[in-house]
């Protein structure tokens, strides 16, 4: 018995030490949040004519409010929207509708196609949608995104070099239907983003989001076009992978877009986020398992309990939860809004640990309703 407790002490001390290495963690990339948000932009005179694709599915908690800010842009050249679904009874469509009687200058066009390409639902949607693009630029950009009315004038100087060829956006999460939502938007701010600006700061990641994907007209033919993510879980991120394969760059503006968190249910939260954790336990399984360490409350606690409520543990408790606060005030003051409150900082850390411990099993991820078996190469396949 006595060599057991010894054993379970010594775990935990070691959660205790993963958890202050979390603490760590946390500071530096709120160190690298404020540095990349303070970043000098280049600007451009001459702004290339855009088409924007958004694929739409159902009328979710603030697609029209999402949707009008990309029609209130201030872009001093041709713009062109392309809004697209695959059913005439999507109640997305009367959203579009009701959107384009409010802006009746607006060079869009609304795209009902049933026709399914491949496995994954929104790139098939945006197959449908090929044939009514009119410009050279084309941005695709998920229907959860709000933007501010410098979007396009930003994207465009980030899109100008010759040596780029995509243009990603990070982004952050902000609430649209309740205290669920705003448990996930949190999750987006203060977990996905301080990842990402951690990856990027110390150049161990290329990435690219569904959030915003800008794509030359060419470099879009030299990839293949959409055809070629029609099976991929990780469409986005593949499409940065095929772009960085040419030899182009994927380039990140130094501001966020918004993420607008709009699940209402538990149920809808977790699979979700299982979705989003085994897409990126798929694209990098030693990103993803290495990404323990970034649990900092959750370790720090296990490791309190494991080693019989020792002093010592209590301040390494103390000293991760602050440093996760001074993370949530830097992301907020480098980005914008807060996504949640301090006091649910702690709970929403929890529960992160619980989804990510979750998706070390299982291949299965749901999404539109259907669910799917991710393949070791990224690819969906039904079941």
């Amino acid at each position: 018995m006595g060599a057991f407790m010894g054993v379970v002490a010594i775990l935990g001390w070691i959660f205790v030490a993963l958890g202050l290495a979390g603490a760590a963690y946390a500071l530096m990339a709120a160190g690298f949040a404020r540095r990349f948000a303070a970043r000098d932009e280049g600007g451009i005179e001459n702004f290339p004519a855009v088409s924007i694709l958004k694929p739409l599915h159902g009328d979710e908690p603030a697609l029209e409010a999402n949707l009008e800010t990309f029609l209130a842009q201030d872009y001093p050249a041709p713009c062109q929207y392309v809004f697209g679904v695959q059913s005439p009874d999507d109640a997305a469509i009367a959203v579009v509708e009701r959107l384009l009687k409010r802006h009746p200058a607006a060079d869009a066009v609304l795209v009902v196609d049933k026709a399914r390409h491949g496995t994954n639902p929104k790139i098939a949607n945006l197959m449908n949608m090929r044939g009514a693009i009119r410009h050279d630029v084309v941005i695709l950009s998920d229907s959860d995104i709000a933007v501010e009315a410098g979007y396009l004038r930003r994207i465009a100087a980030a899109l100008a070099p010759e040596r780029v060829g995509a243009v990603t956006c990070v982004y952050t999460g902000w609430a649209a239907a309740g205290l669920v939502s705003r448990l996930s938007a949190m999750g987006v701010s203060y977990h996905f983003l301080p990842n990402v600006m951690a990856g990027l700061g110390l150049k161990m990641t290329a990435p690219c989001f569904g959030s915003t994907i800008a794509l030359k007209g060419k470099v879009l033919r030299e990839i293949g076009g959409l055809a070629a993510f029609a099976d991929q879980l990780a469409d986005d991120n593949e499409i940065g992978r095929a772009v960085r394969a040419k030899g182009y760059e994927v380039a990140i503006p130094p501001f966020a877009v918004r993420h607008a968190a709009t699940e209402t249910t538990g149920s809808e939260w977790l699979s979700h986020e299982l979705r989003w954790m085994r897409t990126i336990r798929t694209v990098d399984p030693a990103g993803h398992a290495g990404s323990l360490v970034t649990h900092a409350i959750p370790l720090a606690f296990l490791g309190l309990i494991l080693t019989g409520w020792a002093p010592v543990a209590w301040g390494a408790l103390a000293t991760t939860i602050l440093a996760r606060l001074v993370l949530k005030w830097c992301i907020d003051t480098a980005f914008g809004e807060p996504a949640g409150p301090y006091w649910l900082m702690p709970v929403r850390d929890v529960l992160t640990f619980c989804v990510f411990v979750t998706s070390l099993f299982g291949s299965a991820v749901v999404w539109q309703k259907e669910r799917l078996r991710v393949g070791g190469d990224g690819a969906l396949s039904g079941r």
